[in-house]
């Protein structure tokens, strides 16, 4: 009957083999070193030189509406009908304008629902809302 080794007085040593772990680290670092300048190459090519004025904005639209209903396009007061047309000449600007909506706090949700769907139909797809920081 055989005998364990243990039994001998011989001991087993339970080691990790280092190299093989070592040499796969090194390939992989001289791939990211041979890679890397690959990586960050730019490019050069002579690009054209033109003068043109950037763009300038169109100031923003402010549409107030009140707890009543009231509405008010920058500051003036309008009718239902007068903001549509007001609403449709906007959005045939280039670029269209921002519509930024003040509301009272007692506002009816259902009046700022109404206006956001009717500038969405008329072409004024940026919205904001302003509001007042609590200082």
């Amino acid at each position: 009957m055989a005998m364990p080794n243990s039994s001998r007085g011989e001991r087993h040593l339970a080691e990790i083999n280092m190299v093989p772990l070592i040499d796969v680290m090194l390939v992989l670092l001289v791939i990211f070193i041979v890679t890397a300048p690959l990586l960050t190459h730019a490019v050069k090519i002579d690009l054209p030189k033109a003068n043109a004025d950037a763009t300038q904005p169109k100031a923003p639209v402010q549409l107030a509406i009140r707890a009543n209903g009231d509405l008010f396009w920058n500051g003036e007061p309008v009718s239902q009908a007068s903001l549509t047309q007001r609403m449709t000449e906007a959005a045939k600007q280039q670029p269209v304008p921002e519509l930024r909506i003040h509301a009272d706090r007692l506002t009816p949700y259902e009046h700022i629902a109404q206006v956001m769907a009717l500038a969405a139909r008329m072409g004024l797809s940026r919205i904001g809302f302003v509001t007042v920081s609590e200082s």
